[in-house]
């Protein structure tokens, strides 16, 4: 047995449609993925069996002659044909060339008893036909609902399907609606038998003929082949053999008839979701849209809040270690606007606006994802819109609590003394001591006795006081000055340190909403690309 080797682009397009129900679960109707899986299942199964053979299924209604045609096809009385009411049960299989056909057999679950082998010996010239494996199907309208079962399974496996229509019933609806109308692009593996051609006159005959082509192309057969014959006469019989023996000897039927099932399938997804511009749509999340996110993130947990607090109260702490102690001591004496700020409490405030922020902004964070989904999902179809809105959601409602948890390991320390405060305190604390002590050289040499021990006569020397009084007042602008430069370094310093705060708060922000949102959004985002990029290789 030799198993049939499938074109590149057979192989491809099979490949495709795997990828399209593998990712089709949640947004194609449910239906159709099922057809689609089983067209891969019975592909997968056809192509493993005998190339060499080629499976033609006679069907059609009750009475319009099938098994009549079946025997005369085959030159046997193989399949019985009723009297009073015509019908066939059971699928009857006539072999010409039994070799490698059994497994074929199983798989189209031909009973044993109802498979026929042409020997050599009765070929009798019809070698051409050499690899047939012809069907007589059960009635499609049978009463009997295992058999009308049967014949619609058989009539999808089968690599040729032909058409037994009989005069009076023809344009059957029951035929045409349920099978004809789905034959678009199968005409290659499609043959209509206008049999009981013994019936009509030749007029009769061209006028049926050219009715039934035109109700064929009406219904989406655009080159339809019929072939008018009679099983009583033999009318015809050798036209449709010949059809059927051009198409054993390509061993091209079973090819055909998947690459037409594909060509069916693929039309159905693509009108319940069209290629249109899918393609176009993102597949990740740009730079662009992460930052946008970030921010809106930002400003829905408060971090500008944060830092504008944290720059305002590590200004105001500093002036208790770096302010020239002066201005600061008379200010003592005056009433303190800073009490009104509770600044003892500011400490405990801050961390707040870190951790409650978030969760009573909770409608802005929803708000920011929302605004993310919908601008990655515009002009997406209905289904995926929905998707990706629901993979933006799918764990937003624990990211306030991820945000208020992550932000709240970097609360402002705002107890904490940079070093360089300590020393300049130091500092001007000396300052303070050096302007002390030159007073008190100037009240000793103003107002203390010319008597002063020998030790102590230089500050009773009248040539130093101007010197003292020079030296106090370069103290005094000294300490001035250091006051000044201080403020401008506090006032420096505290850019940095709510720059290096919302820095690191933006970079929380951003790895939760990553992880939370992000993530989420991108998987689903890559699902939709790689759906409309398998439909697109499904239809090539």
């Amino acid at each position: 047995m030799t198993t049939m080797t499938t074109k590149p682009g057979l192989a491809a397009r099979l490949s495709a449609l795997a990828k399209v129900v593998e990712l089709g679960r949640g947004r194609l109707d449910k239906k159709l993925l099922d057809e689609a899986a089983m067209l891969l299942l019975q592909a997968g199964d056809r192509l493993k069996l005998s190339s060499e053979h080629t499976v033609v299924a006679l069907a059609g209604g009750t009475g319009s002659g099938k098994s009549s045609l079946f025997n005369a096809i085959s030159g046997l009385e193989l399949s019985p044909t009723g009297v009073r009411r015509p019908t066939t049960a059971r699928t009857h299989a006539c072999v010409w060339g039994i070799e490698g056909a059994g497994p074929l057999l199983d798989w189209l679950q031909i009973q044993e008893r109802h498979r026929f082998s042409r020997a050599s010996a009765l070929d009798k010239g019809d070698g051409q036909l050499h690899g047939l494996i012809l069907l007589d199907l059960p009635d499609h309208d049978s009463i009997r609902a295992l058999a009308d079962t049967e014949a619609d399974r058989l009539i999808g496996l089968a690599d040729l399907v032909v058409w037994v229509l009989d005069p009076q019933k023809y344009a059957d609806a029951s035929t045409h609606r349920r099978y004809v109308t789905e034959l678009a692009g199968h005409e290659a593996v499609t043959v209509f038998a206008l049999n009981q051609a013994d019936r009509l006159t030749t007029e009769e005959l061209a006028e049926l003929v050219i009715d039934l082509n035109d109700l064929l192309r009406r219904e989406g057969v655009e080159h339809p082949s019929v072939v008018p014959t009679s099983a009583v006469t033999g009318r015809g019989v050798e036209s449709l053999k010949s059809v059927v023996a051009t198409a054993v000897a390509r061993r091209r039927a079973a090819i055909q008839k998947l690459e037409a099932d594909l060509h069916r399938i693929e039309r159905r997804i693509s009108e319940s979701m069209p290629l249109g511009e899918a393609l176009s749509a993102p597949s990740s999340v740009d730079e662009a849209r992460r930052l946008g996110l970030t921010d809106a993130l930002c400003d829905a947990v408060g971090v500008p809040a944060v830092g504008d607090a944290m720059e305002n109260v590590y200004a105001e702490r500093s002036s208790q270690w770096v302010g020239w102690p002066y201005p600061r001591w008379i200010g003592k004496f005056r009433t303190d606007p800073l009490k009104s700020l509770r600044l003892d409490d500011v400490s405990k405030e801050i961390r707040g606006i870190a951790t409650a922020s978030v969760s009573a902004q909770s409608a802005e964070v929803g708000n920011a994802v929302q605004a993310l989904a919908d601008g990655l999902s515009m002009g997406m179809h209905p289904v995926w819109r929905t998707a990706v809105h629901k993979a933006a959601r799918s764990k937003s409602g624990g990211l306030p609590q991820a945000l208020t948890d992550d932000l709240a390991q970097v609360a402002p320390q705002l107890d904490r003394v940079p070093a360089w405060w300590r020393v300049l305190m130091l500092w001007q604390y000396f300052l303070v001591l050096a302007f002390v002590a030159g007073l008190a050289w100037l009240g000793v040499g103003l107002f203390v006795p010319e008597q002063l021990p020998p030790s102590l006569e230089v500050f009773g020397d009248s040539a130093t006081l101007p010197w003292v009084g020079l030296a106090m007042a370069a103290v005094l602008g000294l300490g001035a000055l250091s006051g000044i430069a201080s403020r401008n370094f506090v006032e420096l310093g505290a850019s940095r340190e709510r720059e290096r705060l919302e820095r690191e708060m933006r970079r929380r922000v951003a790895a939760v909403s990553a992880t939370m949102v992000v993530e989420p959004v991108e998987a689903e985002l890559h699902r939709h690309h790689s759906f409309y990029t398998a439909l697109r290789d499904l239809s090539t």
